[in-house]
């Protein structure tokens, strides 16, 4: 199943259950974001692959996030703050370019892992993402947790530390959620803290 999508590309990786909040002031995102609170629609998150968040159109890897806008105000700053949850991974299929360097991609949506209770092992995640959790504030702090699920906790822990971009673009990417918690152990043992 495909669906169409505007693409908001960013130095960043989101998972599937995962709150971003962000400042939007570029027109062609405003529209975006006005848009799809009027119309429900959701927006693909994708990691730039080369060019930046602002200005012309850059050029993003292949595997991304679905998200909603599940809350906005404005800021008083004068820009919209937005905070999008991530709902589902995607596969970009095509993409153009609009005049006002909006990405509009068509994409394949990548399901959801099944529920898997995360093992005894892997508890020293479960006690690091409390203790990051507890120095956040909302949306962290508001969202629903669930840390007894391998695949929450793995995602949060990836969005919150400090590893590479590309590392975390790794474990997006990866179809088997046990597979991402060996690796992530991985990068855990090889720094005594973070």
């Amino acid at each position: 199943m495909s669906n169409t999508v505007p693409l908001f590309p960013l130095n960043t990786v989101l998972f599937p259950g995962g709150p971003l909040p962000l400042r939007v002031f570029e027109p062609r995102y405003l529209d975006m974001v006005s848009t799809c609170l009027k119309d429900e629609c959701g927006i693909g998150v994708i990691m730039i692959k080369k060019g930046n968040e602002v200005g012309p159109a850059p050029e993003t890897h292949e595997i991304g996030t679905l998200t909603y806008i599940s809350y906005w105000h404005k800021r008083d700053d004068g820009m919209l703050g937005v905070t999008l949850r991530g709902e589902q991974r995607f596969r970009m299929l095509e993409h153009t370019t609009q005049a006002n360097q909006l990405v509009i991609a068509e994409i394949e949506l990548i399901d959801n892992f099944s529920s898997h209770t995360l093992t005894e092992a892997y508890q020293p995640m479960v006690e690091l993402l409390k203790q990051i959790l507890s120095q956040l504030e909302p949306p962290y702090t508001s969202m629903a947790t669930h840390f007894n699920d391998a695949e929450w906790v793995s995602a949060r822990l990836i969005e919150l530390l400090p590893l590479q971009l590309m590392d975390k673009y790794e474990l997006l990417k990866l179809d088997d959620v046990q597979e991402r918690l060996e690796r992530l152990d991985k990068y855990l043992q090889q720094r005594e803290s973070w």
